[in-house]
């Protein structure tokens, strides 16, 4: 990974992070804690050899062969997820971590079908994550907000039935945003139009993941029928010049997870994301880190990948950083605070 100057500006570099599952950042030390304080019962080390021990589910984890072969391990884990506090311990951790790499404020997404399928209350989650925001703020000066995601390996209508119940956390601004998340293929943006239109009257923010397995074409079906500002991975821009072009004339954001994409086969290497092609066409995106404890890097880790890969310069990433806030969700005087912690840092490592 990077090194010398330029790393420690990295890691000083004032950074949003809008692409970062909750249930995603579960490091198998407290997976397994929690399965032993829950008494929640973890594949058997006959059935799936990687539930031997923390360090073999780790290996695991560095060997997905797809996005679906991670989901299933991504499932299983949020099965040891039952009570509030549980999901307070998991959030700080996360918080904890992505202070120390330098996250000024985070925009982070959580899944309540996944835990009210297993019986756990749509309100428990809520307050547990709620609780970990509260003690983040105080502890570390991070800002954050919650982005309900609608999981869209699921029936439509039990997507609908969730962000029914979410309504008045959106209303009140518990929860900042609405997301669409999982398997992409098979499952088309205008699927979804419904319940993104009543986000769009109500005035919701909206994000959807699209442009990860699939094509272009759910990229645009995203802003299409969804009416999203916001597109999470998007990496497949470069497939259509008149979309790219689109996004960038409104300035729609688009959430990149470097590792995450190379770890899920999506690219090669990081070398091959459109970072470069971004930049020099006016798109609008953040490095962020997806599903970290099973990616093996936190924001820092992707922002040096980054880095490695493209040499960036510091205007550069002054560039990247100053999108990433201006495509922040926070208040206008939260994004006040944040341009001028990023002028304080550029004057500081200025050459």
């Amino acid at each position: 990974m990077c090194q010398g100057h330029m790393h420690e500006f990295l890691q000083a570099l004032p950074k949003c992070e809008h692409h970062m599952h909750l249930e995603g950042s579960l490091e198998p030390a407290l997976l397994f804690d929690l399965a032993v304080r829950n008494n929640i019962s973890l594949p058997s080390a006959d059935e799936d050899p990687s539930f031997t021990s923390v360090d073999t589910l780790l290996a695991r984890y560095r060997r997905f062969t797809s996005l679906d072969d991670f989901l299933h391990y991504y499932f299983i884990g949020m099965s040891v997820l039952v009570t509030a506090a549980d999901f307070e311990a998991l959030a700080y951790e996360y918080f904890r971590r992505a202070h120390g790499d330098g996250v000024v404020h985070a925009e982070v997404f959580f899944d309540p079908q996944a835990h009210t399928a297993r019986g756990v209350a749509y309100a428990d989650v809520v307050e547990g994550f709620t609780a970990a925001q509260a003690r983040a703020r105080a502890d570390f000066g991070v800002t954050s907000e919650l982005i309900v995601c609608v999981l869209r390996h699921l029936p439509v209508e039990d997507g609908a039935r969730m962000y029914r119940d979410a309504i008045p956390h959106l209303e009140k601004g518990v929860v900042r945003g609405l997301g669409l998340s999982s398997t992409e293929k098979g499952k088309p943006p205008h699927l979804f139009r419904d319940i993104y239109a009543d986000a769009a009257r109500r005035g919701f923010n909206r994000t959807a993941h699209a442009g990860e397995e699939a094509g272009v074409d759910y990229m645009a079906a995203a802003l299409e029928h969804l009416a999203v500002t916001r597109v999470d991975h998007g990496i497949k821009l470069p497939e259509d010049a008149d979309v790219m072009a689109l996004f960038a004339r409104r300035a729609v954001m688009v959430t990149l997870c470097p590792l995450s994409n190379v770890e899920l086969r999506c690219v090669s290497r990081v070398a091959d994301l459109p970072v470069r092609t971004y930049l020099d066409n006016n798109v609008r995106f953040s490095i962020n880190s997806d599903d970290p404890a099973y990616f093996g890097g936190y924001i820092l880790d992707n922002h040096c990948a980054v880095q490695d890969a493209f040499a960036l310069d510091k205007s550069e990433w002054k560039t990247i950083a100053g999108n990433a806030i201006e495509g922040s969700w926070c208040s206008d005087e939260r994004k006040a605070e944040l341009r001028k912690y990023l002028e304080d840092v550029m004057e500081r490592f200025k050459d």
